[in-house]
């Protein structure tokens, strides 16, 4: 089972987001986790690297919800582990 932790910055910004984008996220990280086991994002999820901010990724969870991610250090040996680092709007984005 992959392992995540999320830095304060991304829980202050998912504290702000209305009831329904907080759950449209909880229902896109579902489906990222069910993809991490299996080690391959579906595309409807558009995970892919965020230009400007190496090592970090972008997943997509509405039409103006973004999540940014990076893999941390491993901690459980075989398992990813991921770092929540922002989400909200496109505008996160660099």
């Amino acid at each position: 089972m992959p392992t995540y932790e999320a830095t304060e910055d991304f829980l202050r910004a998912y504290r702000r987001l209305d009831p329904s984008a907080r759950e449209a996220f909880r229902r896109a990280l579902a489906r990222f986790i069910e993809d991490a086991k299996a080690r391959e994002f579906r595309p409807g999820l558009r995970v892919k690297g965020v230009r400007g901010l190496p090592g970090c990724f972008e997943m997509t969870w509405a039409s103006d919800g973004r999540a940014i991610f990076k893999y941390g250090p491993a901690v459980r040996a075989g398992e990813p582990h991921f770092v929540w680092v922002a989400i909200g709007g496109h505008s996160i984005l660099p």
